[in-house]
């Protein structure tokens, strides 16, 4: 079961996630390439044809509607990813690069 939002293209999953709708483009998702890539509307439209611009500027407006939310939870996965990088400890190329001594 999916939320409908007072954003024409923007659903909240099952799982709280707000989605663009129709595809499984996660809100966040889309943002994150805009912070990192400094990516205009047009670009984003440009990189995912799949997207209307209807579908970037409603995502853009939930997340600056949203912000704080959506900023922890970025924050949240990062935290996350790096929890589990050093669980798992360097990967085997780079034990054999170091090995090595390339680096």
């Amino acid at each position: 079961m999916t939320i409908k939002t007072c954003y024409e293209h923007i659903i909240i999953g099952e799982d709280g996630v707000p989605t663009i709708a129709g595809t499984t483009m996660k809100v966040i998702e889309l943002v994150a390439e805009k912070l990192a890539y400094g990516w205009s509307p047009e670009e984003i439209h440009l990189q995912h044809p799949y997207l209307s611009m209807g579908q970037v500027h409603a995502a853009l407006a939930y997340y600056w509607d949203h912000a704080e939310e959506l900023d922890k939870d970025m924050a949240d996965r990062l935290k996350r990813v790096e929890e589990i990088r050093k669980a798992m400890g360097p990967s085997p190329l780079v034990r054999r690069l170091k090995g090595k001594g390339l680096i």
